[in-house]
Protein backbone atom coordinates (compact mmCIF):
# COMPACT_ATOMS: atom_id res chain seq x y z
CA UNK A 1 0.00 0.00 0.00
CA UNK A 2 1.24 3.41 -0.65
CA UNK A 3 0.42 6.49 0.80
CA UNK A 4 -1.91 5.27 3.42
CA UNK A 5 -1.96 4.06 6.63
CA UNK A 6 -0.39 0.63 7.60
CA UNK A 7 -2.71 -0.90 10.08
CA UNK A 8 -0.54 -2.43 13.36
CA UNK A 9 -2.45 -5.59 12.48
CA UNK A 10 -1.41 -5.80 8.83
CA UNK A 11 2.07 -5.23 9.37
CA UNK A 12 2.40 -7.98 12.40
CA UNK A 13 1.15 -10.31 9.70
CA UNK A 14 3.62 -9.31 7.22
CA UNK A 15 6.62 -9.42 9.86
CA UNK A 16 5.96 -13.06 10.92
CA UNK A 17 7.98 -15.30 12.92
CA UNK A 18 10.36 -12.18 12.95
CA UNK A 19 12.22 -12.60 16.20
CA UNK A 20 13.66 -16.07 15.50
CA UNK A 21 16.86 -14.81 13.33
CA UNK A 22 18.60 -14.18 16.88
CA UNK A 23 20.94 -11.35 17.66
CA UNK A 24 19.63 -8.17 19.21
CA UNK A 25 15.24 -7.81 18.72
CA UNK A 26 15.50 -4.49 17.14
CA UNK A 27 17.90 -5.24 14.91
CA UNK A 28 16.03 -8.60 13.78
CA UNK A 29 12.87 -6.17 13.56
CA UNK A 30 14.46 -3.76 11.49
CA UNK A 31 15.91 -6.14 9.11
CA UNK A 32 12.77 -8.06 8.82
CA UNK A 33 11.16 -4.33 7.80
CA UNK A 34 13.86 -3.54 6.02
CA UNK A 35 13.43 -6.80 3.22
CA UNK A 36 9.64 -6.04 3.32
CA UNK A 37 10.20 -2.56 2.45
CA UNK A 38 12.98 -3.77 -0.14
CA UNK A 39 10.58 -6.70 -1.87
CA UNK A 40 7.72 -4.24 -2.49
CA UNK A 41 5.59 -6.06 0.32
CA UNK A 42 5.33 -2.45 2.03
CA UNK A 43 5.42 0.35 -1.07
CA UNK A 44 7.54 3.08 -0.64
CA UNK A 45 5.40 5.55 0.90
CA UNK A 46 3.45 4.17 3.16
CA UNK A 47 3.31 5.07 7.09
CA UNK A 48 3.74 2.66 9.83
CA UNK A 49 2.25 2.45 12.95
CA UNK A 50 3.26 4.40 15.57
CA UNK A 51 5.99 3.49 18.17
CA UNK A 52 3.46 2.61 20.64
CA UNK A 53 0.69 0.69 18.03
CA UNK A 54 3.29 -1.65 17.08
CA UNK A 55 4.78 -2.12 20.33
CA UNK A 56 1.32 -3.03 21.76
CA UNK A 57 0.72 -5.25 18.54
CA UNK A 58 3.87 -7.26 18.59
CA UNK A 59 4.25 -7.34 22.72
CA UNK A 60 7.82 -6.01 22.87
CA UNK A 61 9.62 -3.42 24.27
CA UNK A 62 9.11 0.58 22.94
CA UNK A 63 12.67 0.61 23.11
CA UNK A 64 12.78 -2.42 20.44
CA UNK A 65 10.35 -0.39 17.98
CA UNK A 66 12.01 2.88 18.39
CA UNK A 67 15.44 1.82 17.85
CA UNK A 68 14.64 -0.54 15.16
CA UNK A 69 12.62 2.62 12.98
CA UNK A 70 16.01 4.36 13.74
CA UNK A 71 18.31 2.08 12.22
CA UNK A 72 15.82 2.49 8.91
CA UNK A 73 15.88 6.20 9.09
CA UNK A 74 19.70 5.62 9.25
CA UNK A 75 19.95 3.31 6.32
CA UNK A 76 17.17 5.56 4.30
CA UNK A 77 14.43 2.86 4.63
CA UNK A 78 12.19 5.34 6.76
CA UNK A 79 11.60 8.89 6.74
CA UNK A 80 9.67 11.36 9.37
CA UNK A 81 7.49 13.76 7.97
CA UNK A 82 5.24 16.20 10.61
CA UNK A 83 1.95 15.13 10.23
CA UNK A 84 2.61 11.50 8.42
CA UNK A 85 4.54 10.20 11.37
CA UNK A 86 7.28 7.19 9.58
CA UNK A 87 6.91 6.62 6.07
CA UNK A 88 8.76 4.30 4.18
CA UNK A 89 11.17 5.25 1.18
CA UNK A 90 13.59 3.64 -0.85
CA UNK A 91 17.99 4.50 -0.22
CA UNK A 92 19.01 5.73 -3.44
CA UNK A 93 20.45 3.51 -5.77
CA UNK A 94 24.59 3.62 -6.35
CA UNK A 95 24.47 0.90 -9.22
CA UNK A 96 23.22 1.67 -13.13
CA UNK A 97 20.27 -0.21 -13.83
CA UNK A 98 21.50 -2.23 -16.78
CA UNK A 99 19.32 -3.23 -19.68
CA UNK A 100 16.12 -1.39 -18.14
CA UNK A 101 15.55 0.04 -21.83
CA UNK A 102 16.79 -3.10 -23.69
CA UNK A 103 15.28 -3.62 -26.94
CA UNK A 104 14.57 -7.46 -27.57
CA UNK A 105 16.82 -8.78 -30.38
CA UNK A 106 19.28 -5.73 -30.87
CA UNK A 107 22.85 -6.13 -30.10
CA UNK A 108 22.44 -9.04 -28.16
CA UNK A 109 24.95 -11.48 -30.27
CA UNK A 110 27.05 -14.09 -28.17
CA UNK A 111 24.64 -12.85 -25.14
CA UNK A 112 22.12 -15.03 -23.74
CA UNK A 113 18.95 -12.92 -23.31
CA UNK A 114 16.88 -13.46 -20.88
CA UNK A 115 15.15 -9.77 -21.18
CA UNK A 116 11.98 -10.37 -23.53
CA UNK A 117 9.30 -12.86 -22.69
CA UNK A 118 7.81 -13.65 -26.06
CA UNK A 119 8.63 -16.48 -28.63
CA UNK A 120 9.77 -16.63 -32.12
CA UNK A 121 6.58 -17.08 -34.40
CA UNK A 122 4.56 -20.21 -34.80
CA UNK A 123 4.57 -22.28 -37.77
CA UNK A 124 2.07 -21.11 -40.67
CA UNK A 125 2.47 -17.27 -40.55
CA UNK A 126 4.16 -17.54 -44.14
CA UNK A 127 1.41 -19.08 -45.02
CA UNK A 128 -1.37 -16.81 -43.52
CA UNK A 129 0.49 -13.64 -45.46
CA UNK A 130 0.31 -15.57 -48.46
CA UNK A 131 -2.98 -16.15 -48.23
CA UNK A 132 -3.81 -12.97 -47.01
CA UNK A 133 -2.28 -11.11 -50.34
CA UNK A 134 -4.35 -12.38 -52.45
CA UNK A 135 -7.59 -10.78 -50.45
CA UNK A 136 -5.36 -7.75 -50.39
CA UNK A 137 -6.36 -5.65 -53.50
CA UNK A 138 -10.39 -6.04 -52.78
CA UNK A 139 -8.76 -3.17 -49.92
CA UNK A 140 -6.75 -1.23 -52.03
CA UNK A 141 -9.60 0.68 -53.50
CA UNK A 142 -10.54 2.00 -50.38
CA UNK A 143 -9.02 4.68 -48.54
CA UNK A 144 -7.30 1.68 -45.66
CA UNK A 145 -8.53 3.29 -42.35
CA UNK A 146 -10.53 1.53 -40.12
CA UNK A 147 -10.38 2.67 -36.67
CA UNK A 148 -12.64 0.20 -35.05
CA UNK A 149 -11.10 -2.63 -37.60
CA UNK A 150 -11.38 -5.21 -40.68
CA UNK A 151 -15.05 -6.52 -39.89
CA UNK A 152 -13.81 -10.02 -40.88
CA UNK A 153 -11.28 -9.92 -37.75
CA UNK A 154 -13.57 -8.13 -34.94
CA UNK A 155 -16.10 -10.91 -36.26
CA UNK A 156 -13.11 -13.32 -35.41
CA UNK A 157 -12.51 -11.86 -31.82
CA UNK A 158 -16.04 -11.52 -30.71
CA UNK A 159 -16.71 -15.60 -31.65
CA UNK A 160 -13.81 -16.00 -29.72
CA UNK A 161 -15.26 -15.01 -26.53
CA UNK A 162 -18.76 -16.02 -27.11
CA UNK A 163 -16.68 -19.57 -27.19
CA UNK A 164 -15.46 -18.68 -23.56
CA UNK A 165 -18.98 -18.30 -22.52
CA UNK A 166 -18.85 -14.33 -22.73
CA UNK A 167 -21.65 -12.67 -25.78
CA UNK A 168 -19.92 -10.09 -27.89
CA UNK A 169 -20.72 -8.68 -30.68
CA UNK A 170 -18.18 -7.49 -33.61
CA UNK A 171 -19.38 -3.85 -32.77
CA UNK A 172 -17.83 -5.10 -29.27
CA UNK A 173 -14.44 -5.32 -30.81
CA UNK A 174 -12.14 -2.24 -31.76
CA UNK A 175 -8.81 -3.49 -33.43
CA UNK A 176 -5.44 -1.72 -32.18
CA UNK A 177 -2.19 -1.79 -33.20
CA UNK A 178 -0.58 -4.37 -30.06
CA UNK A 179 -1.66 -5.06 -26.77
CA UNK A 180 0.49 -1.65 -25.33
CA UNK A 181 -1.32 0.48 -27.72
CA UNK A 182 -4.97 -1.02 -26.78
CA UNK A 183 -4.15 0.24 -22.91
CA UNK A 184 -2.88 3.13 -23.82
CA UNK A 185 -6.33 4.27 -25.72
CA UNK A 186 -8.52 2.24 -23.05
CA UNK A 187 -6.59 4.59 -19.99
CA UNK A 188 -6.91 7.60 -21.86
CA UNK A 189 -10.82 6.98 -22.51
CA UNK A 190 -11.20 6.04 -18.96
CA UNK A 191 -8.91 8.67 -16.87
CA UNK A 192 -8.42 12.43 -16.73
CA UNK A 193 -5.39 13.75 -15.92
CA UNK A 194 -4.72 13.27 -11.48
CA UNK A 195 -6.64 10.31 -11.60
CA UNK A 196 -5.57 6.89 -9.94
CA UNK A 197 -5.59 3.55 -11.51
CA UNK A 198 -4.50 0.49 -9.49
CA UNK A 199 -2.59 -2.21 -10.95
CA UNK A 200 -0.95 -4.77 -8.89
CA UNK A 201 3.02 -4.94 -8.01
CA UNK A 202 4.71 -6.61 -9.49
CA UNK A 203 3.54 -5.85 -12.93
CA UNK A 204 4.24 -5.21 -16.68
CA UNK A 205 6.56 -2.06 -16.66
CA UNK A 206 5.47 -0.30 -19.82
CA UNK A 207 1.82 -0.68 -19.18
CA UNK A 208 2.80 1.10 -15.90
CA UNK A 209 5.02 3.67 -18.09
CA UNK A 210 1.73 3.82 -20.91
CA UNK A 211 -0.34 4.71 -17.37
CA UNK A 212 1.56 7.50 -16.29
CA UNK A 213 2.50 9.26 -19.40
CA UNK A 214 -1.69 9.76 -19.43
CA UNK A 215 -0.87 11.58 -16.83
CA UNK A 216 -2.54 9.23 -14.36
CA UNK A 217 -1.62 8.55 -10.76
CA UNK A 218 -0.50 4.81 -10.15
CA UNK A 219 -1.65 2.92 -6.82
CA UNK A 220 -0.15 -0.37 -6.67
CA UNK A 221 -1.07 -2.97 -4.46
CA UNK A 222 1.44 -5.82 -3.33
CA UNK A 223 0.97 -9.35 -4.38
CA UNK A 224 1.52 -12.02 -1.94
CA UNK A 225 3.38 -14.86 -1.94
CA UNK A 226 0.39 -16.75 -2.85
CA UNK A 227 -0.82 -14.29 -5.81
CA UNK A 228 -3.53 -11.51 -5.22
CA UNK A 229 -3.82 -10.19 -1.84
CA UNK A 230 -7.92 -9.77 -1.93
CA UNK A 231 -8.50 -7.89 1.54
CA UNK A 232 -5.77 -5.76 0.39
CA UNK A 233 -7.14 -5.06 -2.85
CA UNK A 234 -10.72 -4.06 -1.61
CA UNK A 235 -9.38 -1.88 1.04
CA UNK A 236 -6.98 -0.08 -1.60
CA UNK A 237 -10.09 0.41 -3.85
CA UNK A 238 -11.88 1.63 -0.84
CA UNK A 239 -9.38 4.13 0.41
CA UNK A 240 -8.16 5.35 -3.14
CA UNK A 241 -11.39 5.21 -4.94
CA UNK A 242 -9.65 4.66 -8.62
CA UNK A 243 -11.09 5.61 -11.20
CA UNK A 244 -9.80 2.44 -13.17
CA UNK A 245 -7.44 -0.24 -12.45
CA UNK A 246 -5.43 -2.24 -14.67
CA UNK A 247 -4.43 -5.98 -14.37
CA UNK A 248 -3.09 -9.07 -15.54
CA UNK A 249 -5.59 -12.26 -14.37
CA UNK A 250 -4.07 -14.95 -17.24
CA UNK A 251 -0.91 -15.90 -15.84
CA UNK A 252 0.38 -12.30 -14.60
CA UNK A 253 3.49 -11.11 -15.49
CA UNK A 254 5.62 -11.81 -14.13
CA UNK A 255 4.46 -13.78 -11.54
CA UNK A 256 2.63 -16.38 -13.82
CA UNK A 257 -0.19 -16.83 -11.33
CA UNK A 258 -3.86 -17.27 -12.37
CA UNK A 259 -6.88 -15.68 -10.59
CA UNK A 260 -9.68 -18.19 -9.56
CA UNK A 261 -12.69 -17.25 -10.60
CA UNK A 262 -13.66 -16.88 -6.90
CA UNK A 263 -11.81 -13.88 -6.91
CA UNK A 264 -12.32 -12.60 -10.00
CA UNK A 265 -16.35 -12.47 -9.08
CA UNK A 266 -15.39 -10.96 -5.37
CA UNK A 267 -13.29 -8.49 -7.13
CA UNK A 268 -15.27 -7.67 -9.73
CA UNK A 269 -17.91 -7.02 -7.23
CA UNK A 270 -15.28 -4.82 -5.07
CA UNK A 271 -14.57 -2.63 -8.83
CA UNK A 272 -18.61 -2.42 -9.19
CA UNK A 273 -18.96 -0.66 -5.95
CA UNK A 274 -16.43 1.98 -6.36
CA UNK A 275 -17.63 2.40 -10.09
CA UNK A 276 -13.57 1.61 -11.01
CA UNK A 277 -13.24 0.39 -14.74
CA UNK A 278 -11.59 -2.30 -14.48
CA UNK A 279 -8.81 -2.48 -17.46
CA UNK A 280 -8.20 -6.89 -17.97
CA UNK A 281 -5.16 -7.69 -19.66
CA UNK A 282 -6.46 -11.31 -21.55
CA UNK A 283 -2.68 -11.44 -23.54
CA UNK A 284 -1.36 -14.31 -21.78
CA UNK A 285 -4.67 -16.31 -21.91
CA UNK A 286 -3.98 -18.97 -24.77
CA UNK A 287 -1.07 -20.21 -23.26
CA UNK A 288 -2.09 -22.59 -20.20
CA UNK A 289 0.46 -25.35 -20.59
CA UNK A 290 -0.82 -28.06 -18.01
CA UNK A 291 -4.32 -28.36 -19.62
CA UNK A 292 -5.79 -26.96 -16.76
CA UNK A 293 -9.57 -25.91 -16.93
CA UNK A 294 -9.43 -21.71 -17.67
CA UNK A 295 -11.71 -19.81 -15.49
CA UNK A 296 -14.19 -17.43 -17.17
CA UNK A 297 -13.28 -14.03 -18.48
CA UNK A 298 -12.95 -11.63 -15.90
CA UNK A 299 -15.45 -9.41 -17.64
CA UNK A 300 -18.39 -12.42 -17.26
CA UNK A 301 -18.59 -10.96 -13.81
CA UNK A 302 -19.05 -7.86 -14.90
CA UNK A 303 -20.14 -7.16 -18.47
CA UNK A 304 -21.17 -3.66 -18.39
CA UNK A 305 -18.04 -2.54 -16.78
CA UNK A 306 -14.68 -4.42 -17.47
CA UNK A 307 -12.47 -3.75 -20.61
CA UNK A 308 -10.99 -6.30 -21.77
CA UNK A 309 -7.11 -5.87 -23.48
CA UNK A 310 -6.01 -9.24 -26.05
CA UNK A 311 -3.18 -9.26 -28.53
CA UNK A 312 -1.72 -12.32 -30.32
CA UNK A 313 1.69 -11.16 -29.91
CA UNK A 314 2.44 -13.76 -27.33
CA UNK A 315 0.70 -16.81 -28.51
CA UNK A 316 1.65 -16.22 -32.56
CA UNK A 317 4.30 -13.76 -33.11
CA UNK A 318 5.28 -10.22 -31.62
CA UNK A 319 6.19 -9.40 -35.24
CA UNK A 320 2.14 -9.33 -35.69
CA UNK A 321 1.39 -5.49 -34.04
CA UNK A 322 -2.35 -6.68 -34.16
CA UNK A 323 -4.15 -6.47 -30.39
CA UNK A 324 -7.75 -5.34 -29.63
CA UNK A 325 -10.00 -4.33 -26.97
CA UNK A 326 -13.39 -5.97 -25.92
CA UNK A 327 -15.37 -3.16 -24.71
CA UNK A 328 -19.21 -3.01 -23.22
CA UNK A 329 -21.44 -1.13 -25.84
CA UNK A 330 -21.96 1.98 -24.02
CA UNK A 331 -18.52 2.88 -23.95
CA UNK A 332 -17.83 1.87 -27.71
CA UNK A 333 -17.61 5.48 -28.79
CA UNK A 334 -15.85 6.95 -26.03
CA UNK A 335 -12.70 5.08 -26.73
CA UNK A 336 -13.16 5.41 -30.57
CA UNK A 337 -12.60 8.95 -29.89
CA UNK A 338 -9.57 8.44 -27.71
CA UNK A 339 -8.04 6.26 -30.11
CA UNK A 340 -8.66 9.27 -32.73
CA UNK A 341 -6.25 11.32 -31.05
CA UNK A 342 -3.55 8.40 -30.84
CA UNK A 343 -3.79 6.20 -34.49
CA UNK A 344 -6.45 6.07 -37.16
CA UNK A 345 -6.22 2.21 -37.06
CA UNK A 346 -3.87 -1.15 -37.53
CA UNK A 347 -2.21 -2.33 -40.57
CA UNK A 348 -5.17 -3.82 -43.00
CA UNK A 349 -2.92 -6.62 -44.28
CA UNK A 350 -1.54 -7.68 -40.69
CA UNK A 351 -5.49 -7.53 -39.82
CA UNK A 352 -5.94 -9.71 -42.64
CA UNK A 353 -3.15 -12.40 -41.59
CA UNK A 354 -4.43 -12.39 -38.02
CA UNK A 355 -8.06 -12.97 -38.45
CA UNK A 356 -6.61 -16.10 -40.80
CA UNK A 357 -4.14 -17.22 -37.81
CA UNK A 358 -7.56 -16.78 -35.55
CA UNK A 359 -9.45 -19.10 -37.68
CA UNK A 360 -6.60 -21.78 -37.77
CA UNK A 361 -5.80 -21.41 -33.63
CA UNK A 362 -6.72 -24.55 -32.50
CA UNK A 363 -4.40 -26.59 -34.63
CA UNK A 364 -1.60 -24.26 -34.39
CA UNK A 365 -1.56 -23.61 -30.57
CA UNK A 366 -0.96 -26.86 -29.34
CA UNK A 367 2.44 -26.88 -31.10
CA UNK A 368 2.90 -23.72 -29.03
CA UNK A 369 1.78 -24.70 -26.14
CA UNK A 370 3.78 -27.86 -26.10
CA UNK A 371 7.13 -25.88 -27.14
CA UNK A 372 6.77 -23.53 -23.99
CA UNK A 373 6.19 -26.59 -21.52
CA UNK A 374 9.33 -28.53 -22.57
CA UNK A 375 11.65 -24.81 -22.04
CA UNK A 376 9.86 -23.93 -19.12
CA UNK A 377 10.47 -27.86 -17.25
CA UNK A 378 14.05 -27.00 -19.10
CA UNK A 379 14.30 -23.79 -17.30
CA UNK A 380 12.85 -25.20 -13.69
CA UNK A 381 14.86 -27.95 -14.02
CA UNK A 382 18.50 -25.93 -14.35
CA UNK A 383 17.32 -23.47 -11.81
CA UNK A 384 16.76 -26.52 -8.80
CA UNK A 385 20.23 -27.75 -10.30
CA UNK A 386 22.55 -24.75 -9.86
CA UNK A 387 21.07 -22.32 -7.91
CA UNK A 388 18.91 -24.69 -5.79
CA UNK A 389 18.83 -22.07 -3.29
CA UNK A 390 16.38 -19.64 -5.41
CA UNK A 391 13.22 -20.26 -4.50
CA UNK A 392 10.10 -19.87 -7.55
CA UNK A 393 6.62 -21.47 -7.94
CA UNK A 394 6.30 -23.48 -11.26
CA UNK A 395 3.85 -21.72 -13.64
CA UNK A 396 0.99 -23.05 -15.44
CA UNK A 397 1.17 -20.87 -17.78
CA UNK A 398 2.88 -17.59 -19.65
CA UNK A 399 6.08 -17.32 -20.48
CA UNK A 400 8.12 -16.72 -17.60
CA UNK A 401 9.07 -17.27 -13.98
CA UNK A 402 9.39 -15.30 -10.78
CA UNK A 403 12.50 -16.05 -8.86
CA UNK A 404 13.29 -15.13 -5.12
CA UNK A 405 16.63 -14.78 -4.40
CA UNK A 406 18.14 -15.51 -1.16
CA UNK A 407 20.21 -12.24 -1.33
CA UNK A 408 18.70 -8.75 -2.22
CA UNK A 409 21.45 -8.35 -4.54
CA UNK A 410 19.13 -7.95 -7.94
CA UNK A 411 19.95 -5.17 -9.38
CA UNK A 412 23.69 -5.66 -8.84
CA UNK A 413 23.60 -8.83 -10.54
CA UNK A 414 21.95 -7.47 -13.73
CA UNK A 415 25.40 -5.72 -14.37
CA UNK A 416 27.53 -8.56 -12.99
CA UNK A 417 25.62 -10.77 -15.58
CA UNK A 418 26.36 -9.06 -18.64
CA UNK A 419 29.88 -8.73 -18.33
CA UNK A 420 29.55 -12.80 -18.31
CA UNK A 421 27.17 -13.08 -21.04
CA UNK A 422 23.61 -13.23 -19.82
CA UNK A 423 21.07 -9.84 -20.43
CA UNK A 424 18.91 -9.81 -17.14
CA UNK A 425 15.81 -7.05 -15.99
CA UNK A 426 16.05 -6.41 -12.71
CA UNK A 427 12.87 -7.50 -10.47
CA UNK A 428 13.04 -3.41 -9.41
CA UNK A 429 11.77 -2.75 -12.86
CA UNK A 430 8.61 -4.41 -12.28
CA UNK A 431 7.38 -2.88 -9.27
CA UNK A 432 5.80 0.09 -9.67
CA UNK A 433 7.10 2.24 -6.62
CA UNK A 434 10.41 0.22 -6.54
CA UNK A 435 11.95 -2.39 -4.20
CA UNK A 436 11.75 -6.25 -5.16
CA UNK A 437 15.17 -6.08 -4.95
CA UNK A 438 15.09 -10.25 -3.91
CA UNK A 439 13.58 -11.10 -7.15
CA UNK A 440 14.72 -11.48 -11.08
CA UNK A 441 11.77 -12.63 -14.00
CA UNK A 442 13.03 -15.27 -16.10
CA UNK A 443 11.52 -15.96 -19.63
CA UNK A 444 11.04 -20.03 -20.92
CA UNK A 445 11.76 -18.43 -24.70
CA UNK A 446 14.83 -19.87 -25.44
CA UNK A 447 15.82 -23.41 -26.93
CA UNK A 448 16.24 -25.48 -23.73
CA UNK A 449 20.09 -26.10 -24.41
CA UNK A 450 20.25 -22.43 -24.01
CA UNK A 451 18.25 -21.73 -21.39
CA UNK A 452 20.36 -24.19 -19.82
CA UNK A 453 23.41 -23.16 -20.28
CA UNK A 454 22.27 -19.78 -19.53
CA UNK A 455 21.43 -20.67 -16.18
CA UNK A 456 24.84 -21.93 -15.22
CA UNK A 457 26.21 -18.41 -16.44
CA UNK A 458 23.43 -16.69 -14.01
CA UNK A 459 24.94 -19.31 -11.33
CA UNK A 460 28.21 -17.69 -12.14
CA UNK A 461 27.29 -14.11 -11.74
CA UNK A 462 25.46 -14.99 -8.52
CA UNK A 463 28.47 -16.17 -7.01
CA UNK A 464 30.80 -13.22 -7.82
CA UNK A 465 28.44 -11.62 -5.56
CA UNK A 466 27.53 -13.84 -2.74
CA UNK A 467 30.15 -16.39 -1.99
CA UNK A 468 32.35 -13.75 -0.50
CA UNK A 469 30.11 -11.38 0.93
CA UNK A 470 29.81 -7.88 1.12
CA UNK A 471 33.61 -7.25 0.07
CA UNK A 472 33.00 -9.72 -3.06
CA UNK A 473 29.69 -7.73 -3.88
CA UNK A 474 31.99 -4.19 -4.61
CA UNK A 475 34.43 -5.65 -6.30
CA UNK A 476 32.15 -7.31 -8.66
CA UNK A 477 30.50 -4.06 -9.10
CA UNK A 478 33.43 -2.02 -9.74
CA UNK A 479 35.18 -4.28 -11.86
Amino acid sequence: MTGQQLPASTLTGLLGAWSDTGGPAYRALAERLRLLIADGRIMPGSRLPSERELTDALGVSRTTVASAYRELRDRGYLTSRRGSGSVTALPSRIEPELGRHHAPGIDTDGLYDFTCAASPAVPGISTAVAEALEDLPHHLATPGYHPQGLPALREEIAASYEARGLPTSADQIIVTAGALAATSIAIRAMTQIGDRVLTESPTHPNSVDAIRRSGARVVAAPMSPGGWDLPLLEATIRQTAPRAAWLVVDFQNPTGRLMPAADRQRLAIAFARSRTTAIIDETLYELALDGQEMPPPFAAFDPAGVITVGSVSKSFWGGLRIGWLRVPEPLVARILDARASMDLGAPVLEQLVVARLLRDRSEILPERRAGLRERRDALASALRSVLPDWKFTLPGGGLSMWCELPAAVGSSLVGVAQRNGVLLVAGSRFSPEGGLETFMRLPYTQDPDTLRHSVELLAASYGQLTERGPAARRTALIA
